[in-house]
């Protein structure tokens, strides 16, 4: 008897050491990846998507994880229909060829316990580059209308848009983006 009980106290103090990693689906109502370039020198142009999906998976224990956000291209948004519209053609976001933008962070770099950087690719205009993106306000809890579990962070990075073939514009509209993606998720 001594013996099964200490087992089962084996079995359950073990327990947090083999927990499993935590699956969560973005909530495309609370994502949106936005982005901001110097328009000709004289002001900071910002645009957001409006459409998203995606997957986050963390493993606290092994201290990593993987995030994908799939984007929408032609749910582009400046607040300009005429522009949006332009920006939707060949010279820029084409997205009737590319009509999707995905983010694939294989690995997260974490600090104690927190998620710090997300390492992965950007495939955008059907180019695969490297970005590394930095993890920034992580939290993970429950939400207060939905007492469901969620996590939320802000990602951040830039890229050079030469480097995926959009070329529309260069030098007068920089070729450096800022991107910021505020993701939420609630736990599957």
């Amino acid at each position: 008897m001594i013996k099964h009980a200490f087992m089962l106290g084996l079995a359950v103090s073990a327990a947090p050491l083999c927990a499993a990693p935590e699956s969560f689906t973005i909530d495309s109502r609370h994502t949106y990846p936005r982005w901001a370039v110097s328009h000709h020198g004289f002001s900071i142009y910002r645009g957001q998507f409006n459409k998203t999906s995606g997957k986050l998976v963390i493993d606290w224990v092994a201290k990593t994880g993987s995030i994908e956000v799939e984007v929408e291209t032609a749910s582009i948004n400046t607040g300009d229909p005429p522009f949006d519209t332009d920006l939707r053609g060949a010279n820029w976001f084409d997205t009737d060829r590319h009509p999707k933008m995905i983010y694939r962070a294989k690995s997260l770099r974490f600090e104690k316990d927190v998620p710090v950087e997300a390492i992965g690719e950007l495939t955008f205009l059907g180019v695969t580059r490297p970005l590394t993106l930095t993890i920034s306000g992580a939290k993970c809890g429950t939400h207060p209308a939905s007492k469901k579990a969620l996590c939320g962070a802000e990602v951040t990075g830039s890229i050079k848009r030469s480097q995926f073939g959009m070329k529309a514009g260069l030098p007068s509209i920089a070729d450096d983006i800022h991107l910021t993606i505020e993701i939420e998720a609630f736990k599957d």
